[in-house]
């Protein structure tokens, strides 16, 4: 009775394996097919406040798949991130080895007033290193506050446009562009996007990652 019961398990064992050889053969092509895409950024990207349905990788990816790209936006953001932070943790986020990175970083580091040259430097060495792995960057960039004066305000909007040229990336120049200091698209903090500013912020950054997708083709 018990080789009997015994035989009966390593029946029902045997099945098992090979419904689970099935459905991975049958889910892989799938997955393999996916392009990965990581939100590298700071509490824009990651969503503060918001839902995970209504953060901007979310948000990004449903919009894309609505478009029949097969994508898989990795959530990269960390909330009060500089461009130092995400330096940092670069090759971790690299782990997952995504195709494309959108790289949302420097707000905070305009709202601490750290140095734009610091700022670039940050910025300079993420992309290079990006480069170097074989991801191909998407740069979205940011504006500086109007309170630390001209010169700041001149030096920091320079980075973008000039990181974007020297590496011959895509660029979003504004990544809050038409959402920013608007109580329509904000949270009550007035900076975080309030999830009809996460769509605005999609429909407006959508055709740039479009292009850098069909390019790859």
């Amino acid at each position: 009775m018990r080789l009997k019961a015994y035989g009966s398990k390593r029946h029902r064992f045997n099945w098992l394996l090979l419904a689970l050889v099935v459905l991975a053969a049958t889910w892989q092509p799938a997955c393999a097919g996916s392009v990965k895409i990581l939100a590298l950024g700071d509490s824009l990207t990651a969503g503060l406040g918001l839902s995970l349905d209504d953060s901007f990788p979310t948000r990004l990816q449903a919009a894309l798949a609505q478009d029949g790209r097969d994508v898989s936006v990795i959530n990269g953001g960390v909330s009060g991130d500089t461009s130092a932070g995400g330096l940092a943790r670069l090759d971790w986020a690299l782990a997952d080895h995504p195709a494309f990175a959108l790289v949302e970083l420097g707000a905070n580091d305009a709202l601490r007033g750290i140095s734009p040259a610091v700022t670039k430097d940050n910025l300079d060495q993420i992309l290079a290193k990006l480069v170097a792995a074989g991801v191909r960057p998407i740069l979205l960039g940011m504006k500086a506050p109007n309170n630390w004066g001209a010169g700041y305000l001149r030096d920091f909007d320079k980075i973008y446009p000039d990181l974007a040229a020297k590496y011959k990336i895509p660029l979003y120049p504004f990544f809050l562009d038409g959402v920013a200091l608007d109580p329509n698209y904000t949270q009550p903090d007035g900076m975080h996007p309030n999830p009809a500013g996460v769509r605005v912020i999609v429909h407006h950054v959508l055709p740039v990652i479009e292009r850098a997708l069909s390019s790859q083709r």
